[in-house]
């Protein structure tokens, strides 16, 4: 299983908004963490409107970690930014021929739960705890 990208993005925008006090711009965000800023933009309005930031708008503005975010269960966050999707593609095109009668799709299925699960008592504040926090630290600052 692979995550998204916008998800990867996600989870680096939550470590380093724990460990950064203040406003972060997006283009602070997108060169700390190397991620295009297009792409950047749309991951930090998708996290505004699921609550894990706040914005603040105008010449001083940027985001912040709103205050929930620390304790959020990365679970949680994975499954509501991964969607409903499957490991596979049964009804794809064209569609499999086994799927009728197939045993995998639920297997697959299963152990998707199981990673989502093992994630679920993890919380973004976990994440960028020591020694990830010295990195997260570093990240877009010289020296």
């Amino acid at each position: 299983m692979r995550l998204h990208r916008s998800t990867d993005i996600g989870l680096r925008i939550l470590m380093l908004g724990v460990v950064r006090d203040g406003l972060l711009t997006v283009d602070e965000l997108a060169g700390s963490l190397d991620v295009p800023r297009h792409h950047l933009a749309k991951v930090v309005q998708r996290l505004q409107r699921l609550g894990l930031l706040e914005t603040v708008r105008g010449r001083s503005g940027g985001v912040r970690l709103a205050a929930a975010a620390r304790s959020a269960s990365i679970g949680a966050f994975v499954r509501e930014l991964e969607g409903a999707t499957e490991v596979v593609d049964c009804d794809g095109d064209p569609p499999c021929p086994l799927r009728h009668g197939c045993r995998l799709r639920a297997a697959l299925r299963q152990a998707q739960e199981a990673f989502y699960a093992s994630l679920d008592p993890i919380t973004v504040g976990d994440l960028a705890a020591p020694p990830t926090r010295q990195v997260l630290l570093s990240l877009g600052r010289p020296g």
